[in-house]
């Protein structure tokens, strides 16, 4: 199977495809903005990626999610529960963690399956 990659840097791909599956990593981009911009945005982002890949939310299969504060964790689901559609939810693990950023609230890993033509 041959592997693609799209956005690539030196340090990493923005969004990696190996046969039927999608993989890539999302961050909000407002950095000095609190967990519910930061979500909206890196769920947004997630949206054009899985776009970009022939997917769409509903083929998501995982998701790993880096909160540096789990103060953020209430505030955070409230997005993510209003933006996946019903009976969509993926295997899914929040985990604290420190991030590259000090004013990175969030990082989400995805993976998903795409449409087959």
């Amino acid at each position: 199977m041959t592997i693609k990659r799209h956005g690539v840097s030196r340090r990493y791909s923005d969004l990696v495809i190996h046969g039927d599956i999608a993989y890539f990593v999302v961050v909000g981009e407002s950095l000095k903005a609190d967990i519910t911009t930061q979500t909206r945005e890196a769920l947004a982002d997630a949206e054009k990626m899985l776009a970009q890949a022939g997917s769409d939310k509903s083929r998501l299969l995982q998701a790993v999610i880096y909160l540096p504060d789990m103060a953020d964790y209430a505030a955070m689901n409230e997005v993510w529960d209003a933006w996946l559609p019903e009976g969509a939810a993926p295997s899914r693990a929040c985990i604290q963690a420190g991030l590259a950023n000090p004013d990175m609230r969030i990082e989400i890993v995805f993976t998903a399956a795409l449409r087959k033509a």
